[in-house]
């Protein structure tokens, strides 16, 4: 797949020595900048940061099913019999940014300050399984688990950062790696210029050879249709944009729509906090009457497949094709007919005094949010059920979540299905939590999905889980805590030309932007002869 390069003039990229320095430079746009360049406050926890890397990294599979391949270490884990013990072999000729050598003390003092409680880091949760971490020599660190996880590999792509760095144990808030990275990977952080750009500049001294894009500049651009005037006018190499306009771009014939596949859900909670929303048959009739097929082709422009589970297609044996609904708006008419949810004059249905309307929350600046909820309103209205759409900013959406339903999205690693369901389900999870209001946010209690969803992650069976995660599906459906929409094709835009090959498509997680689509392997793009 080619692309092209542009200079950036107007965010004022600084001159460079000739056109043939400027020619190995990408400038790209995304709508958000990081939060921090910090892995243990959670940068690039999916292996895609362009910083750090981690003992495994990512790689582009058959079908574009994300594989795992050794990095920072010599190849695959070494997994004792019940899969609590994982030891890898580490590289002996890797140095971080700031000349210090890599060894396996980084790697013990990386994992050890994400599950020390002094740190707080946010992902301490799913490293929940972790006990500890044992240097056996400088070169091979040992996991101890306290539980067998049979997907542990995917929590090694993790970045790993100097020991030194996180020696001293405090609130993850007040590390200076945050906004000054050290890392092994292939590009080290020049400047971060907050709200307008982050550039990256290639290490040379990388370990796997030193990157033909010699510099990333990744410009901050918020609004969508500003972002797509600046692509349009030649500002930007490419861009993240929302499907409907990144498919303005599909007849010019200086860029082409780049598309990848992704585990990334949206879907409408049903918290059963709600008198209506909790309702198993206001659930079922809702999931019954959305024609998910019309939302991808009017609000995705046909960048999706429809969502009936937590769990695509793309996982592959774990996707069972039968836990599905029908689009059926009469069946859903006659479920709440039959259960005493009665028309009223208006036409909205009433069961023992209780209306049937409820409120969806939506971020204000997710247009796609948006527009699933309206068509979602429209469905729902069709069956005697007024929802009302409600723009509502994140702190103030966060502990409404018990009760009303919101436009949400979600899907972690799409390499394994238990970080895609477990915390969006489990019982565990079922109690707000205000640090966590996301975890399982419709407060959804099911004996026997809990005990699927620990022999799901436990298992070292493979049968087994795949078993596990089919019948958890097939719950889902039956009994549905949310009503799912549409798993999402993350849409870009590339400036068109032949001077760079590499680009390899792959399947996304939750996780979008530039820092995926056909930049995701930039490290590996040469330059065409």
């Amino acid at each position: 797949m080619p692309v092209a390069l542009v200079v950036l003039a107007a965010c004022g990229e600084p001159a460079e020595d000739g056109a043939e320095a400027q020619d190995h430079h990408i400038v790209l746009a995304d709508s958000y900048e990081p939060e921090n360049f910090n892995p243990v406050a959670g940068h690039g926890e999916d292996g895609s940061s362009k910083i750090y890397d981690g003992l495994l990294r990512l790689a582009a599979g058959e079908q574009a099913t994300p594989e795992l391949e050794p990095a920072l270490a010599t190849g695959r884990p070494e997994v004792n019999a019940d899969a609590t013990e994982w030891t890898l072999e580490l590289r002996d000729d890797v140095t971080f940014h700031d000349g210090s050598e890599f060894s396996a003390d980084d790697v013990v003092a990386t994992f050890e300050a994400i599950i020390d409680p002094a740190f707080a880091s946010p992902l301490a949760s799913a490293y929940g399984m972790l006990d500890r971490v044992e240097k056996v020599d400088n070169h091979t660190v040992r996991f101890h688990l306290e539980y067998s996880y049979a997907p542990f590999d995917t929590r090694l792509l993790l970045g790993i950062v100097p020991a030194a760095a996180v020696a001293d144990p405090a609130p993850v808030e007040e590390s200076p790696l945050n906004t000054e990275p050290i890392g092994t990977g292939p590009y080290r952080l020049d400047e971060w210029r907050r709200g307008e750009r982050v550039v990256l500049e290639a290490n040379d001294e990388y370990w796997d050879g030193a990157p033909d894009v010699t510099r990333l500049t990744i410009a901050s651009a918020t609004d969508d249709n500003t972002r797509a005037q600046r692509m349009r006018s030649g500002e930007f190499d490419g861009a993240w944009l929302p499907p409907k306009l990144a498919a303005t771009f599909a007849d010019a014939d200086d860029a082409e729509v780049v598309t990848n596949p992704s585990a990334d859900w949206r879907g409408i909670t049903m918290p059963a906090g709600h008198p209506v929303t909790g309702d198993p048959d206001i659930r079922m009739a809702l999931n019954l009457a959305v024609d998910r097929e019309a939302m991808i082709e009017t609000v995705l422009a046909g960048h999706g497949v429809p969502a009936h589970t937590l769990i695509p297609e793309v996982f592959g044996q774990y996707y069972n094709p039968a836990a599905v609904f029908q689009h059926d708006p009469e069946a859903a008419s006659q479920l709440l007919d039959d259960t005493g949810w009665d028309e009223a004059d208006d036409g909205i249905r009433v069961k023992d005094g209780q209306r049937a309307e409820f409120t969806v929350m939506y971020f204000p600046e997710e247009t796609v949010r948006r527009d699933l909820g309206q068509a979602f309103a429209s469905d729902a209205r069709a069956i005697g059920i007024e929802v009302t759409l409600e723009a509502v900013d994140r702190p103030e959406f966060r502990p409404r979540t018990p009760q009303d339903a919101g436009v949400l999205g979600g899907g972690d690693f799409p390499f394994d299905p238990d970080p895609q369901v477990y915390n969006a389900l489990h019982s565990q999870f079922a109690d707000y939590d205000d640090a966590n209001p996301f975890l399982n946010p419709t407060a959804f209690r099911d004996d026997d999905v809990d005990a699927a969803l620990d022999l799901g992650r436990r298992s070292l069976d493979e049968e087994e889980r795949v078993q596990a995660y089919h019948e958890i599906q097939q719950r889902l459906v039956d009994d549905p805590p949310y009503v799912m929409l549409a798993f999402l094709d993350h849409t870009y835009v590339m400036k068109a030309d032949d001077r760079w090959t590499g680009t390899t498509q792959i399947v996304e997680p939750h996780a979008h932007g530039v820092e995926w689509g056909p930049w995701w392997n930039i490290r590996e793009w040469r330059r065409s002869e």
